[in-house]
């Protein structure tokens, strides 16, 4: 079933639901793999003796050995061998930048398009899901405890590498469900709910214990962990969920939203179904959205399914400057959302009622590198212009929750809210105490979460075990 000599340079296309039906529902856009597409893809493979898609690989999966499965048909084997790293297979299969990470490295790459690994890693996660579901068992405790504050990526892929070392563990979730920014944060239409919940069900299966409803540092204090609790070590994987705002006359109408309550709003609390689900949310006929990230092209696509008319993403860089990914942004040109380069809100305005109704907005241009490395924007004099907005809504990053941090002693920040954690360990200013993903970082993507609790979770283990040899 291999491809041609002329086409073998080429992935095998995904097929997907046409744009003109998806924006009406919010049901998954890409529908994966068949058995015949993904055997196809798996074909192309080279098998490199020194396989460098592993190397961007940020929780270490073996690709060139699960795809070699995938080729001798062998499907849940190659489910094994990438649980053997990571804990959460089919989500890094629809969320994972896999284009600026494990196929940067592919050797095809080089000549034609790269290897499909996210599809191929998601045909191999969702046949495991559904052919062997109950795979996962937890193995023999080795008699230590360890906590984890936050069940988000960082959090969940920590306590699945320590459970399958034989700790007892258990994670604390501010929220009434598990999941974090998989499940408040990323859209239905790319990340079925179902399925998060159901690869956090294989890490209770492992044994892992999920306490929701608890925020730590009020429902509890980490130093109450310790002491009261008995935990040996405690991993703070608590995300970013502060949202940043612009700080511009006008920002606090109704109808100016973060990103972060937008869409905590449509994706948890599904106010897309109101008034069968509680929380509602207003969705006016025309929504602007600020910044180009992949959370305000999941925001962009989500008013668009909730009855928007029309959707703008305002940016005040060039597409080349943008940091969603590429697949985001040709799935919002698809649906029809339009952009807006080189423009920067300045004021919103609001109606007799309080209500925002459109926005002042300026237009850049491009100058000098800032400290981020790309061209500071700068207004152009006299460019001023107003947009039509009956929803704003702000998707310009965030920042974490002091929360943890300024009810633990010794327990070190930087300027910004961020924990100061070792890059390798996690390993924080306090002893026991170790950190990763978003609250150590800023808000970043799900993989490099991920990464950071595989590592923290390797640290952890080597410091308890320490303990007990002193």
């Amino acid at each position: 079933m291999a491809k041609s000599k002329d086409d073998r340079w080429v992935k095998t296309p995904m097929r997907e639901q046409p744009a003109e039906e998806r924006v009406n529902n919010f049901d998954e856009v890409p529908f994966g793999y068949t058995e015949e597409e993904m055997m196809r893809e798996a074909e192309r493979c080279l098998s490199c003796k020194k396989p460098d898609c592993e190397k961007g690989c940020p929780v270490d999966v073996p690709i060139r050995d699960f795809i070699n499965h995938l080729k001798e048909g062998e499907i849940g084997e190659a489910a094994r061998v990438i649980k053997s790293t990571n804990s959460l297979p089919a989500i890094c299969g629809r969320v994972c930048p896999q284009e600026e990470q494990c196929e940067v490295g592919c050797i095809v790459g080089r000549r034609g398009e790269a290897i499909a690994i996210g599809r191929l890693e998601r045909y191999a996660a969702d046949w495991a899901m559904e052919n062997e579901p109950d795979a996962d068992e937890a193995p023999e405790s080795n008699g230590h405890k360890v906590a984890i504050i936050g069940a988000g990526p960082a959090g969940l892929t920590a306590a699945g590498s320590l459970a399958r070392l034989g700790y007892e563990v258990t994670v604390y979730e501010a929220l009434h469900v598990p999941g974090g920014v998989l499940m408040y944060g990323i859209p239905e239409f790319r990340l079925p709910k179902a399925l998060v919940q159901e690869e956090i069900g294989k890490l209770k299966n492992m044994g892992v214990t999920i306490e929701t409803n608890v925020i730590v540092g009020k429902t509890m204090t980490v130093d109450e962990l310790f002491e009261d609790f008995g935990f040996d070590a405690i991993f703070v994987g608590a995300g970013a969920g502060l949202p940043t705002f612009v700080g511009i006359p006008g920002e606090n109408l109704l109808g100016v939203y973060s990103a972060n309550e937008y869409l905590t709003r449509l994706n948890l609390m599904k106010a897309y179904m109101f008034p069968e689900q509680d929380t509602p949310v207003k969705v006016g006929r025309s929504v602007a959205v600020i910044g180009a990230g992949n959370t305000a092209m999941d925001a962009a696509r989500t008013s668009l399914r909730s009855g928007a008319e029309e959707v703008h993403i305002v940016y005040r860089r060039t597409e080349s400057e943008m940091t969603a990914r590429v697949e985001e942004y040709h799935h919002a040109i698809e649906e029809g959302v339009q952009f807006h380069w080189l423009t920067n809100p300045v004021e919103f305005l609001g109606d007799e009622d309080g209500w925002v109704r459109s926005m002042k907005c300026v237009q850049m241009e491009l100058g000098e590198p800032d400290d981020s490395g790309r061209p500071r924007p700068v207004p152009i004099e006299g460019s001023e212009f107003e947009m039509d907005a009956e929803t704003v809504i702000l998707a310009l990053g965030t920042s974490p929750n002091p929360v943890v941090s300024s009810t633990t002693p010794g327990l070190d920040t930087h300027f910004w809210g961020g924990i100061i954690a070792d890059e390798e360990t996690g390993a924080t200013t306090r002893e026991g105490i170790f950190a990763g993903g978003d609250v150590v970082t800023g808000a970043a993507t799900v993989i490099q979460a991920m990464g950071a609790g595989k590592k923290a979770a390797a640290a952890i283990d080597e410091y308890i075990r320490s303990k007990v040899e002193e």
